[in-house]
């Protein structure tokens, strides 16, 4: 059911995506090169005033303010991810501890030793990176018991298999380039939702029993452990947390995770004139 509804929100915000990012490319294309793309909605806009007039220059200064915020908010995104992970990363490994991720890699069998555990007080775990490695501190290790522990790292290894810090941060520079299609946000906001809940039922699977998850994610609940950090981590107890305990406590209930009403309504609307306009011009 999750792999399912994941799949279609990771659809639904790439097509709103293409759309949109195919648009404003015809239209750089056709500034730049003198190209005419006859599919091309920003073009028509244009078409809909006389040359030199003062809305005509509106329109022209408006779309390209949003389409060069577009443009700029996707690379500075990629490139404050990339420096902010790579200064993480070193922070974290200039605390690792040694023996304690060799004697948890060789306990849990990482053939990958993809387990790395650093000295800190506060209880966490979480998958950074695109390719990275699991994360865990020696205040989780001495919190949870052993089936407790084991269940994280199954809940981990499942972020990890399905590359979710990628995608939830292609999803993350869409609704932020994107920001005028509010079901884009949406997209992102639900599909870290439904990785966890995926993780938690991947950790349940495999142990046999939800106990062990269950138990883990209520004394992180307890000893507040949260996610306060700035790149892209897919972080144990997060914001999702409220669902992932409806789920726990009845598996079989159906969890809707449904958009706002003026969240469909605007992002519908944006689309049709996009596509409406497209079919005219054709």
């Amino acid at each position: 059911m999750w792999k399912r509804k994941s799949y279609y929100v990771i659809g639904l915000s790439l097509l709103i995506a293409c759309v949109v990012w195919c648009q404003m490319g015809a239209f750089l294309v056709h500034i730049f090169f003198g190209v005419n793309i006859k599919a091309n909605f920003l073009k028509f806009c244009f078409s809909l005033f006389k040359e030199d007039s003062v809305y005509y220059f509106v329109v022209v200064i408006l779309l390209s303010i949003i389409i060069s915020y577009s443009i700029l908010s996707t690379l500075f995104k990629i490139a404050e991810q990339y420096l902010l992970s790579r200064r993480f990363k070193q922070k974290l490994l200039l605390s690792k501890n040694i023996d304690m991720t060799r004697s948890i890699n060789e306990i849990f069998n990482r053939v990958n030793n993809d387990i790395l555990v650093v000295n800190a007080e506060q209880p966490f775990a979480f998958t950074l990176g695109f390719r990275r490695p699991s994360m865990f501190s020696t205040g989780l290790i001495q919190l949870l018991d052993f089936d407790e522990l084991e269940a994280v790292v199954e809940h981990e290894d499942f972020h990890q298999k399905k590359y979710d810090p990628l995608v939830i941060f292609i999803l993350q520079l869409i609704s932020d380039a994107l920001w005028f299609v509010p079901l884009t946000k949406w997209c992102l906001e639900n599909y870290k939702i439904i990785s966890e809940l995926s993780a938690d039922e991947n950790a349940i699977h495999k142990m046999g029993t939800e106990l062990g998850i269950s138990a883990a994610l209520l004394k992180l609940i307890k000893h507040g452990c949260t996610d306060k950090s700035s790149p892209v981590l897919v972080h144990f107890s997060n914001e999702s947390v409220n669902y992932r305990l409806q789920q726990l406590i009845d598996p079989h209930k159906t969890i809707p995770l449904r958009a706002e009403t003026t969240t469909i309504f605007v992002s519908i609307y944006v689309l049709i004139i996009l596509l409406g306009m497209t079919i005219v011009i054709v």
